[in-house]
């Protein structure tokens, strides 16, 4: 016949510091378990005193009182024939542990001390509590004498034990030490423990319950057992919210799980087991019996009593069920919900007050309360009284006054909405407002704040002479920044007033917390201003990624309708006046997508990656869609974006912990917040990577000599089978300095830098050739003659075939450019003046080889797409055996450039363009094919691992010695001018590790292309939020 015990885990809402409630609860449910028939009560990590108290641990108050509420327990029959098992802080020998007390019947059994501390994230509990270093290992505690009046006990055991009944054993686990890598479930298993308890303070973070429940089984699957997890639930007073979830498995299957999200303040679950299947369980894994024998022994602690029971039909034995998995969406709308309802009972004021623009944030926030109201009102009407009692303390209602049915009923009486608008707010978002605050059932109002800010910009124009204006109105960036923060700082000071007016209009007591709407990524890129409406009392979306809340409003667009029309919305800030060529727009300004931020955020924080580190990872996780140039820019921008605004989290309001990648600055993130933010030694590093890996690619397909050295270059076969070998004699190539790695797409244009004067070449003729490599163009094929040296590297290694003639290229596609204004436009055409080193080419007359002529004279022959312009280039003439690409077209760019370019670059907001500036490379001996005029809008979209795959349409050359040789320690700072045309890799090697900061306000518009979300980057420094 089995033996069966049910056991009981507790969720409590408890608060830190408020002991008479606290104890109320843990008595609640010591009298609910025992209802259930539970033998065995286990409560979450300290919940005497609550898991929040910070510093207030070190204070002898906090020790004291946790004691008294010890005895109080102690004394009460409702914990008489139950094994109580409790959270609580207690000091041995002058050292504060955080501890387990056991008792049962007015007796202690055990103090078990926690023997592995949480220090990451949230966790801070070294700053207070100090580790048990002494395992398998008790001393005796002697008790206080208001303890032992009541047990008759002088001194307790107090170490690592476990309690043993007549019929099993129990061990303790707290919270962490269920999450590091030798857990002390393992040894007490294989030491014949049978019942694992673990007391825990575990928050929530989004996704975080897969892992717990993980976890949890694995404790259990391997040596088998019953593991019983209780955990805190709700805001005791911090930025975090406990989410509940107790469980308890048996052998790797839970079968009982409790909620994950209530308002409830006591929950209790309960599973009934069977210990026989504990023991048959571990009986047939022989493995784990060799093992046992080798187990160190733990001491026992004996109660004198059994707590299982024969099995009855009466009492059915818990079975395993699936665990409740909620969906990203559904934890955003119910753990935030719930943590605002907490923080405002408890906080005693009369409700909340949000600036609702009409955008996706602050609409996610309403949402939020909204879902709040609902869970209140729903709770209500299931009998929770004591939700009903907080709601009408809030509300200032007598007992026989009714309470709101509905949550818009609900919403109405505490939650406030205004839309402050300005000269450029739209009417698309006050009438989003409008509308999501009715579908809410929010109180809202709207008002226009354009005298206040007039008249602040009016005292300091007349204190300083003059007149500051927007950027599209002909100002500056300073200017323009200016003028936006003081319409964003004004809502702020606005929001405050009402919050205090409102309820005092209306003949209430208190004030309103006001609501802050900016979200994870928003704050660690700092793309907020400092101390506008980001400042607030709480922001329930602090910790929310701009993604998950996308997923959150289309979750909630049921329910609140008018949520599709804002998801439609571009998101904007509406600080900037609206032209019919400029409307603001987020990730414009920003200088990055929302999607990049999560992905930057996750790598910072999670990952600890540095500028370097992070490159080298989105070097692989990007590698299919940018090169490592551009991810380069990247990780550099949001270094410095990040650098420059970090101070700002200082100030932000607690924010509801919810992804593991949060700057918040007070606990979690914790960080300087005065950077250098040129980052220089980690930038150079990324560059000198950069070299490397240009050099490593093409290492495998060159081969280089030194001056003067002999080589033997190897020939394809000829059309006849016989083969040919020469030696020839390469000569010094110091000259080549300003080459550029080169990656041609078929179909796609390129630009050439202009070369430096060389030698007039000169060379010799004669029959035969030495070496083969491909060059495509437009749609028209060649094959050269090449010759290698020792700064120059093919890429990839091409297979030897014959081809006498080269394909006649097509003409080139023409596309339309984009429709933008003409503001300054440089329309000339670049010239190049390479010339050929002077060298000698000695040739062997083969059958069927046709014997030709190759020139070096200037912008004919091999010249690398004709000439430049604004009109598309020429196709340039092929190499030695074939004919060049067609003639390529362009249409005419039409350009918003903010300054003119110099003669022979690409204007940065040009589109589909040729490129201006042209002319031969100074190797006459490689000569280029003609290609189309289009713009080549990436060097190439395969990841850097497929390049050692690239089929033969691809011709990469590199030439260039590293940059590093011939800079010195002045030139890296020197700014450089980076053109908007997307560089190939090397391209970008040759500047310094802070000149990405020059970039046009257009330099990312060639990553539209790419799968990642489309955005139009302007210039970050010219950005209105960036540097407030």
């Amino acid at each position: 016949m089995g033996h069966t015990v049910t056991l009981a885990c507790c969720a409590l809402n408890q608060w830190a510091l408020d002991f008479h409630g606290n104890l109320q609860r843990i008595l609640e449910s010591v009298r609910l378990a025992k209802e259930k028939g539970a033998a065995y009560r286990l409560g979450p990590e300290l919940e005497v005193c609550g898991y929040g108290c910070g510093d207030h641990f070190l204070e002898g108050d906090t020790q004291l009182l946790s004691m008294q509420s010890l005895a109080t327990l102690l004394e009460d029959p409702l914990t008489r024939n139950i094994i109580c098992d409790i959270g609580m802080p207690v000091m041995h020998k002058n050292v504060l542990y955080n501890c387990r007390v056991i008792f049962l019947n007015q007796t202690i059994l055990l103090i078990r001390p926690k023997m592995y501390l949480a220090m990451d994230g949230n966790y801070r509990e070294m700053r207070w509590f100090t580790p048990w270093t002494k395992l398998r290992h008790t001393e005796q505690f002697y008790l206080p004498p208001l303890i032992a009046d009541i047990t008759g006990q002088v001194k307790v055991p107090f170490g690592d034990a476990v309690i043993s009944t007549g019929d099993t054993v129990f061990g303790c686990e707290t919270c962490e030490e269920l999450f590091t890598g030798n857990s002390p479930h393992i040894a007490m298993g294989l030491d014949g423990v049978e019942i694992f308890t673990n007391g825990s303070g575990s928050h929530h973070e989004l996704r975080k319950l897969h892992r717990r429940v993980d976890l949890i089984r694995s404790a259990t699957s391997k040596v088998g057992g019953v593991y019983m997890y209780s955990n805190l639930i709700g805001c005791d007073g911090e930025r975090v919210f406990y989410d509940g979830s107790c469980l308890i498995a048996v052998n790797g299957d839970i079968v009982a799980q409790g909620s994950q999200f209530t308002l409830r303040e006591v929950e209790v679950t309960t599973a009934t087991v069977d210990l026989d299947d504990v023991r048959s369980f571990r009986g047939s894994c022989l493995s784990r019996g060799m093992q046992t024998a080798l187990a160190a022994p733990y001491p026992q602690v004996s109660t004198g009593v059994s707590v299982s029971r024969p099995s009855s039909l009466s009492l059915p034995i818990s079975q395993p069920l699936s665990v409740q998995y909620l969906m990203p969406e559904e934890e955003i709308s119910l753990g935030p919900a719930c943590w605002l309802w907490d923080y405002l009972r408890r906080s005693g004021l009369r409700g909340f007050f949000l600036p609702l623009s009409g955008g996706l944030d602050s609409a996610s926030v309403a949402c939020l309360v909204g879902s709040m109201c609902t869970l209140v009102v729903d709770a209500i009407a299931e009998g929770c009284g004591h939700v009903a009692n907080d709601l009408r303390q809030l509300l200032g209602r007598k007992e026989k006054e009714g309470l709101p049915k509905s949550a818009k009923d609900l919403a109405k009486l505490i939650f406030t909405t205004c839309y402050m608008k300005t000269v450029n707010s739209s009417s698309e978002t006050e009438t989003r407002a409008a509308r999501l605050a009715a579908e809410i059932g929010s109180s809202h109002i709207s008002v226009s704040i354009d005298n206040m800010v007039s008249a602040a910009v009016a005292t300091v124009s007349t204190q300083l002479k003059a007149n500051p204006k927007f950027k599209v109105h002909g100002g500056t960036s300073m200017e323009d920044m200016a003028l936006q923060n003081v319409q964003a700082r004004n809502r702020m000071v606005l929001a405050y007033l009402f919050a205090q007016l409102l309820p005092w209009s209306q003949g209430h007591r208190g004030n309103l917390l006001v609501l802050s709407s900016a979200n994870v990524d928003e704050s660690l890129r700092g793309y907020l201003t400092k101390y506008d409406c980001s400042s607030a009392d709480l922001n329930p979306i602090g910790g929310i990624s701009k993604t998950d809340l996308r997923s959150f409003c289309k979750f909630m667009a049921p329910r609140y309708p008018e949520l599709k029309s804002i998801l439609a919305a571009k998101p904007t800030a509406e600080l900037e006046p609206i032209t019919s060529s400029h409307v603001q727009n987020d990730e414009d300004d920003m200088g990055m997508t929302y999607a990049e931020l999560s992905v930057f955020g996750r790598l910072r924080k999670v990952y600890h990656c540095g500028p370097y580190s992070m490159f080298l990872k989105l070097v692989h996780l990007w590698g299919d869609k940018l090169t490592p140039a551009e991810v380069a820019v990247k990780v550099k921008h949001f270094f410095r974006c990040y650098g420059i605004n970090r101070h700002k989290t200082t100030v932000l309001p607690p924010c509801y912990h919810a992804e593991a990648y949060s700057p918040d600055d007070n606990r979690f993130d914790l960080r300087p917040f005065l950077y250098n933010t040129t980052w220089q030694c980690q930038f150079e590093m990324i560059d000198r990577e950069l070299v490397v890996m240009e050099t490593g690619l093409n290492s495998e397909a060159s081969s280089s000599v030194a001056g003067g050295e002999q080589r033997v270059v190897e020939t394809p076969p000829t059309a006849t089978g016989e083969d040919t070998a020469a030696v020839e004699e390469v000569e010094d190539v110091d000259a080549m300095e300003n080459d550029v790695l080169v990656v041609v797409e078929e179909g796609s244009g390129f630009r050439e830098e202009d070369a430096k004067e060389g030698e007039v070449g000169e060379e010799e003729e004669e029959e035969g050739y030495k070496g083969w490599k491909r060059t495509t163009g437009g749609s028209g094929e060649s094959d050269q003659f090449v010759t290698a040296t020792q700064n120059q590297r093919l890429y990839p290694k091409l297979p030897f075939e014959d081809h006498n003639e080269g394909i006649e290229g097509k003409e080139g596609d023409e596309e339309e450019g984009d429709d933008l204004v003409v503001i300054d436009e440089t329309v000339e055409n670049g010239r190049g003046r390479g010339r050929g080193k002077r060298r000698k080419r000695t040739w062997k007359k083969g059958k069927n080889k046709q014997q030709q002529k190759e020139t070096n004279a200037a912008g004919n022959s091999g010249s690398g797409g004709g000439e430049g312009g604004n009109n598309g280039g020429r196709g340039g003439k092929g190499g030695v055996w074939g004919r060049g690409g067609g003639k390529g077209k362009g249409k005419k760019r039409l350009n918003t450039g903010q300054r003119q370019q110099p003669k022979g670059t690409p204007h940065p907001m040009g589109t589909r363009g040729g490129w201006r500036g042209s002319g031969n490379r100074r190797n006459s001996w490689t000569p280029r094919g003609g290609h189309d005029g289009r713009q080549w809008e990436r060097p190439h979209p395969q990841s850097l691992s497929s390049l050692l795959q690239t089929p033969s349409n691809l011709m990469t050359v590199y030439d260039r010695p590293s940059p590093f040789s011939r800079l010195g320690p002045d030139q890296f700072s020197t700014p450089q001018h980076t053109p908007s045309h997307p560089h190939p890799p090397s391209s970008y090697s040759h500047l310094p590790s802070n000149s990405y900061s020059h970039l046009p306000s257009s330099s990312y518009s060639h990553l539209a292309s790419s799968s990642l979300p489309r955005d139009n980057y302007s210039s970050y420094h010219q950005s209105p939020l960036s540097l407030r």
